[in-house]
């Protein structure tokens, strides 16, 4: 398995053909995090595309699917071996009052496919499931969706919240979602703010930078 077709299988979207196709290379004993490396390629490109109106949310979607089925036979390889120890914790949840989760979960696999390690907590999540999986996980960034106007209210709350149990500056906060702009995303108490999931790597990236 050429790691050149594995980045080729992301980019065509290729969800029924990758969990083989890494199998494969996993089996040719390559190095899991070569292979990751040539996955996370494949979603680099696929952002370039979606930036660039070659592709829409309908593909971005799929390939996130298609990173998700990859990573189910990935992780545990990955998980074997020591580099995987230093990733970054991050939390990424859609806020209480919520049910929207397709950004949510692109984020979430772009962000696996950037070798970070993801606590999805779902939809409609309120500020204490927040705190306690910062607590014991010892996630150092969170990462908010709000879809919903009446709902960007949940990212003051989890930013109080986070203050009450004196975690705030051991945590950064970033949150995404049509109502919302760095402006507002600032006065709800939120360190930063992405337009949509491509973005939110690039800024959770630097963020990682400023935590580790």
């Amino acid at each position: 398995m050429e790691f050149e077709k594995l980045t080729e299988l992301v980019i065509e979207l290729e969800v029924d053909d990758i969990q083989d196709a890494v199998r494969e290379a996993l089996n040719e004993d390559k190095d899991p995090f070569e292979v990751l490396n040539a996955l996370t390629k494949g979603m680099d490109e696929v952002g370039r595309r979606y930036e660039e109106k070659e592709y829409y949310l309908t593909e971005l979607v799929l390939a996130g699917e298609t990173m998700k089925e990859a990573f189910e036979i990935l992780q545990p390889a990955l998980a074997a071996t020591e580099k995987a120890e230093n990733k970054t914790k991050i939390i990424v949840a859609t806020v209480k009052g919520d049910n929207h989760d397709i950004g949510k979960n692109i984020l979430a696999s772009l962000l696996l496919s950037s070798g970070f390690e993801i606590h999805d907590l779902g939809m409609d999540v309120d500020e204490d499931k927040i705190i306690k999986e910062v607590k014991e996980s010892g996630a150092r960034i969170v990462a908010l969706s709000s879809l919903l106007t009446m709902t960007v209210e949940q990212i003051q709350a989890v930013h109080e919240a986070l203050k009450k149990e004196g975690l705030r500056d051991k945590v950064k906060l970033i949150v995404g979602g049509a109502p919302l702009n760095m402006q507002l995303a600032k006065q709800l108490g939120a360190d930063d703010f992405a337009e949509d999931a491509v973005d939110g790597v690039k800024h959770i990236k630097k963020l990682a930078e400023e935590v580790s």
